[in-house]
């Protein structure tokens, strides 16, 4: 079963110098239609401007993936941790028992990025930090693993029971990726345009799959497209 979830049904927040997407229920905007997938609570689609961040806040018993389309993004934690966040770039926070960090816009553009959460496997663990790099290249025309619990082929490590791919198509560029029926996959198109077993989506689009024991992904137009393989 294929359910699709397009980009004008998600809520949105705009607070003029943040515009956000929510795929799933959060802050302000509740929906108990969609209050997550499997064990993915958060997608938000983040405009931030220039000048402009997330102040000091804490979380906790949380796993949470930044992932920058445009711009960067500067983020620093209680940890002592200090960095920036570029495209093709993958930061994971894990909150465990409780972090306090800030992110402000790095760019004298407005950053573009995604804003993940997925509920980790145990609650309670100590706070960390991972950022990596992924080049172009290797997410052209097929699907690179990027986070994932046991840090396969040089993922970031999640403390949670799903893994995240990332794969760049355009033109003839495709995947086929065999899928666990008993299991949950979420693709988000982050841009661009390309079909997902047949279905066409475009930016902001997603399809949640259940049931289904392959992902076909084709008719691309200069597509970014994130699958998660999420815990039933």
């Amino acid at each position: 079963m294929i359910t699709l979830r397009r980009s004008l049904e998600r809520g949105y927040a705009d607070h003029g110098w943040l515009k956000s997407f929510h795929s799933f229920s959060f802050a302000d905007y509740h929906d108990p239609a969609h209050m997550g997938f499997g064990n993915l609570r958060v997608i938000n689609e983040d405009r931030v401007a220039p000048g402009t961040g997330f102040a000091t806040h804490a979380h906790r018993d949380m796993e949470i993936v930044s992932y920058v389309l445009e711009g960067a993004l500067a983020h620093r934690d209680s940890l002592g941790n200090g960095a920036v966040i570029r495209p093709g770039e993958v930061q994971r926070m894990s909150a465990g028992s409780g972090i306090r960090h800030s992110e402000y816009n790095a760019a004298e553009q407005t950053t573009h990025f995604l804003q993940i959460w997925i509920l980790p496997h145990t609650p309670g663990l100590p706070p960390g930090y991972e950022q990596k790099r992924f080049e172009e290249a290797d997410k052209r025309g097929r699907l690179r693993l990027v986070a994932s619990p046991d840090a396969a082929e040089g993922s970031v490590k999640l403390h949670a029971d799903a893994r995240m791919h990332v794969g760049l198509f355009d033109g003839e560029e495709s995947a086929d990726m065999p899928l666990d029926a008993a299991r949950k996959t979420y693709v988000h198109v982050a841009r661009g345009q390309l079909e997902v077993n047949g279905i066409a989506l475009g930016a902001g689009d997603a399809a949640k799959l259940e049931g289904e024991s392959r992902l076909r992904l084709t008719g691309a137009r200069a597509a970014e497209v994130l699958v998660f393989d999420l815990a039933p």
